[in-house]
């Protein structure tokens, strides 16, 4: 497999995904492991994307009754500030993919989007489907790795023992390389303004 990872300081990217960076994920007892790392980074790609015109997208997981992200709880809101006067947009979703039975992919379109990054949690579930449909639907698409992350595997009698998280991440991301550029520093990752559409 060739991998794109090492591509240098992706930039002109005209969005930004945010995934499920909600306070039941990265605040208390049932934060990440790298909470704190993932909330720093995806804060300041946040700051970058507004600052260049780009369109940011937070996606919020409405997880079902009693789970940590149950819609209208605590832990389901939103880490992040919404600025929808930047041009913030949230989109909810109740699958892995953030595309899939959303407005995710109409929003992109008539906003001219055709290039992003995608950021948030967890690596191997909603990061990884959100990316890969990205991929599948023309766009280019670029990984950060330092903002993204998961959860500890645990470990499973006759299977395997923890499986930490950030081989987890670093599992997740792997095959995306083929596809997508998966860039080791957020820092490194540049934004700007979408033309219009049809330009």
């Amino acid at each position: 497999m060739t991998s794109r990872a090492d591509h240098p300081h992706p930039t002109h990217l005209e969005a930004l995904i945010v995934v499920d960076v909600q306070r039941a994920f990265v605040r208390g007892d049932g934060a990440l492991p790298e909470a704190a790392r993932l909330v720093d980074r995806t804060a300041q790609m946040i700051a970058r994307a507004r600052e260049a015109g780009a369109l940011v997208v937070h996606v919020q997981n409405d997880g079902p009754a009693g789970a940590a992200d149950e819609p209208h709880t605590a832990g389901w809101e939103l880490h992040h500030p919404v600025e929808a006067g930047r041009g913030d947009v949230v989109i909810r979703k109740t699958h892995d993919d953030a595309f899939q039975e959303t407005s995710l992919e109409g929003l992109l379109t008539s906003s001219g989007v055709r290039s992003l990054a995608v950021c948030g949690l967890m690596s191997e579930m909603c990061v990884q489907a959100t990316a890969r449909t990205a991929v599948a639907l023309g766009h280019r698409v670029v990984l950060p790795y330092d903002a993204h992350a998961t959860y500890d595997i645990p470990a499973e009698p006759g299977i395997s023992a923890v499986v930490p998280a950030a081989m987890v991440s670093r599992v997740a991301a792997w095959p995306l390389s083929r596809d997508a550029d998966v860039t080791a520093r957020s820092a490194d990752v540049g934004f700007t303004a979408p033309a219009a559409p049809g330009t």
